[in-house]
């Protein structure tokens, strides 16, 4: 890699964290998408922010919007830099410099913040998403994007053409230049990779622009009325249309420490994306392994005990197996399996919980049974309750994910 051509003091990297999940309720009723914890002690937006420190770009603003409380206070607790070398990370409210509104999209609250641009002068800027599960190199998407001498590149992976509805769909053209760009179209649409007709390329929802080019087409593209001012929908398929688009395949980066699972991927915008990301974790082998010490996903720990395991008070013995459990958990003749649980969890004497999700301070009472579920915190599961056994009774008295996934809101109580 030349050392010039990606020294970090000319980067400037925003994270666009503005999204208001809606898929995602009710996990979404009172914080930003970007903010859900997620693999017990994380939030989504350690992910994109652990892999730009990781690859050495310490300037990042996070662009929110909705409902931003929760991760502005995370950022700001968590994501502290070293002022004297120049390095931060800070949240960025809509601030309404182009008038009364909100950001009309992705590409309008670039053009929004034009101004921090101007400050720093970058001359490559890096564009991410904040709510995706993944590691990569960013050094190395850079410098591909430098070589191909493209105004903007944009990572892709490979998915099944049947879920190209989903994402922003790339037709690869000459050399690394990309062809044709479509915003979730329609399977009719779209024609299979030539190796794989199975697959398509799909968009990760991560760029890399080169400066002048980012500032030049955000100003035209607020100039068109006819825009939806989004950057998949609009930036990229005007730079298209120009020859100055890239692609970079994401499957070439080569993270540090990564093992039998590289390249790992997933949006977790539904609930039931966001359960199968989960049980990745917890699997045999994982699909993602949060224990890679070479390229860490760093977060701020809520100051507990060690989590225990005790017997319970009918001297019943806890098993967990196959799970991860955070800080402050108690398992008091309880038993897990294929679950994560979140800080200050609770398990109660013969509970069982199989294939969910618990977060923060939630407690599951004696003789309960949780199966197949996600509970927000400081939930209460009163002894003896069921939930993930009877289909018909969990519809009339929770919410259930098209995947059969039940969730409960924040400080629900499940008699």
């Amino acid at each position: 890699m030349n050392p010039a051509s990606a020294n970090p003091n000319r980067v400037l990297s925003m994270v666009l964290a503005g999204g208001e999940g809606k898929r995602l309720l009710p996990l979404t009723l009172d914080r930003a998408k970007p903010a859900v914890p997620f693999g017990s002690h994380y939030r989504l937006i350690d992910f994109p922010l652990s892999n730009l420190a990781n690859g050495g770009y310490r300037k990042i603003v996070v662009l929110t919007q909705y409902k931003s409380h929760s991760l502005d206070r995370h950022i700001a607790q968590t994501w502290r830099l070293s002022t004297l070398l120049g390095l931060y990370v800070t949240s960025v409210p809509a601030q309404m410099r182009s008038g009364p509104r909100w950001f009309l999209g992705s590409a309008d609250a670039i053009y929004q913040n034009l101004n921090i641009i101007h400050d720093e002068r970058p001359e490559y800027i890096f564009v991410f998403g904040a709510d995706h599960i993944y590691r990569i190199d960013p050094r190395q998407m850079l410098e591909h994007h430098i070589e191909s001498g493209a105004g903007v590149t944009v990572a892709g992976i490979r998915v099944d053409r049947t879920t190209c509805d989903q994402f922003g769909i790339i037709t690869p053209g000459e050399g690394n230049r990309i062809a044709k760009f479509q915003e979730k179209p329609e399977v009719a649409d779209t024609v299979g990779l030539a190796d794989a007709p199975g697959q398509v390329l799909a968009s990760m929802g991560n760029y890399v622009f080169t400066a002048d080019a980012l500032e030049d087409l955000v100003k035209r593209d607020a100039e068109d009325e006819d825009s939806r001012h989004d950057i998949g929908g609009n930036l990229i398929p005007a730079m298209v249309d120009a020859g100055e688009a890239s692609v970079y395949d994401f499957t070439t980066n080569e993270v540090p420490g990564e093992g039998t699972e590289p390249h790992y991927w997933r949006d977790v915008g539904t609930i039931d994306s966001y359960h199968e990301a989960h049980m990745d974790l917890v699997a045999e082998v994982p699909a993602f392994d949060l224990y890679n010490r070479d390229w860490p996903i760093y977060t701020m720990e809520r100051s507990m005990p060690p989590a225990k395991l005790v017997i319970g008070a009918n001297g019943s013995r806890s098993d967990v197996t196959m799970s991860l459990m955070g800080n402050g958990v108690i398992v008091s003749g309880g038993h897990v399996r294929r679950s994560v649980l979140s800080p200050g969890v609770r398990i109660e004497d013969g509970a069982i919980v199989e294939a969910s999700v618990l977060l923060d301070d939630v407690t599951i009472g004696a003789g309960a049974v949780v199966r197949n579920a996600v509970l927000d915190k400081n939930c209460q599961v009163r002894p003896g309750a069921e939930i993930g056994v009877d289909t018909k009774a969990d519809k009339e008295k929770y919410t259930m994910s098209p995947g059969g996934v039940v969730i409960l809101a924040k400080d629900a109580t499940a008699h």
